[in-house]
């Protein structure tokens, strides 16, 4: 049957009321119309040989309409209005697509690797979709996810570090989204608040490294016995012949790469105490070590990557507290850093029954019992309550300079 017949402009409403109705992907009786119109009303007096008008609101079944055009309904409605969808499953085929998309974020490696960047990724997905679709949510979450793998950095003022990593030295400008987003993240990661000014914002990106300056930018280090003769080579042997330890900057390190002679194992420390500590029963015989104080500066970062590099191993010690633990999770996926003495049976052998507050705790990746036992006890270990222990595993471990370790697990 031609259906054109059917295509008058009163009855579109009536259409288009069906249209509406069948692509809801549910099964469907009857359909409501109006406010309708006097033609719209006697169109549908016609259409369905009623004896008088229908109300301005009325309901129509649509087994009359079907009869009404022949029995070829979807037909009329399809040339008349256009094809008819299903919302039910589109619906349901967008929720599986979200699913997805928020199942590939919250796993990501970077999350995995740093779980303090969970409460940020948690809160990314409250917000919902990046410009309502997800192609675009997922196409900027990983600019920043990017972003937050390459932190913390070696020291590189923030344009440059953008565009080593997103090509665009402003990307990371004040007031972008990916500035606004990573530095949420990185308040989450360093357990401070989300900075409100622009100062708190540059002091979150100098604790990730990032425009750090080259001379205030240091990082202690002894025991290091390089071959080379650059100047920076030449300080660390001298102070490690004589029991000393020194300071390197941020620019010596770029200027003169540490690889000749690099030791085949290193110990990294979050507290300088304990350099000093192995310094003073170790003299010019100490390990390789190197001290961060805390969260690893650009010198620190670009250090351990230039002893990563010369395949140096990189065994790091921290406190027991959720900070230290947060330090310890950046320094494995940053650097490849191994834990040292860091498991829960190590906590567990050295908390007391008194000691400062453990902060808040997040999980740590490579022992999942440890986040729970810091829970527990609710007491942190600082890293020189057990420097007597830390010092005698070195002394066991390290057989000279030239030697590799051994017995280290």
């Amino acid at each position: 049957m031609d259906p054109s017949r059917f295509f008058s402009s009163a009855l579109a409403p009536v259409w288009r009321a069906v249209h509406e109705r069948l692509s809801s992907g549910h099964p469907v009786r009857r359909i409501s119309l109006g406010p309708l119109a006097e033609p719209e009303r006697e169109a549908l007096a016609d259409l369905l040989g009623l004896d008088r008008l229908p109300a301005a609101r009325t309901t129509v079944k649509l087994a009359d309409l079907e009869q009404a055009v022949g029995g070829d309904l979807r037909r009329v409605v399809t040339a008349a209005v256009g094809p008819i969808g299903n919302l039910s499953e589109a619906r349901r085929t967008a929720d599986e697509r979200r699913a997805r998309l928020w199942d590939w974020f919250t796993t990501h490696p970077v999350i995995v690797a740093q779980p303090a960047l969970l409460p940020w990724a948690q809160s990314v997905r409250r917000s919902g979709l990046i410009g309502g679709t997800v192609e675009t949510t997922r196409s900027q979450l990983e600019k920043r996810l990017l972003v937050l793998g390459a932190l913390p950095a070696a020291g590189s003022p923030l344009p440059v570090f953008a565009e080593s990593v997103l090509g665009d030295p402003h990307a990371l400008d004040d007031g972008t989204a990916h500035s606004t987003s990573v530095l949420k993240a990185l308040a989450s990661m360093f357990d401070r608040p989300v900075p409100g000014d622009a100062a708190a914002r540059r002091e979150l990106w100098r604790l990730a490294g990032v425009s750090d300056d080259e001379l205030s930018s240091t990082v202690l280090i002894a025991g290091f016995h390089p071959t080379g003769a650059a100047p920076s080579d030449v300080v660390l042997r001298i102070c490690a012949e004589a029991g000393e330890a020194t300071v390197l900057t941020l620019r010596q390190l770029r200027r003169s790469p540490l690889r000749s002679g690099s030791p085949p194992a290193v110990w990294v420390f979050e507290n300088p105490s304990i350099a000093a500590l192995a310094l003073r029963r170790f003299g010019p015989s100490c390990p390789p070590l190197v001290c961060l104080s805390g969260w690893p500066s650009g010198a620190g970062i670009l250090l351990l990557q230039q002893l990563r590099e010369a395949r140096t191993k990189i065994y790091y010690h921290g406190d027991f507290d959720g900070e230290g633990l947060r330090i310890t999770a950046s320094m494995i996926a940053r650097v490849g850093a191994v834990p040292w003495h860091l498991r829960s049976v190590d906590y567990l052998a050295a908390v007391g029954p008194q000691g400062p507050p453990v902060g808040r705790v997040s999980p740590a990746p490579w022992d999942e019992s440890l986040a729970g036992s810091l829970l527990r006890h609710g007491i942190a270990v600082p890293e020189e309550r057990v420097a007597t222990a830390l010092l005698d595993a070195m002394a066991a471990e390290y057989a000279g300079p030239s030697s590799s370790p051994t017995g280290l697990a």
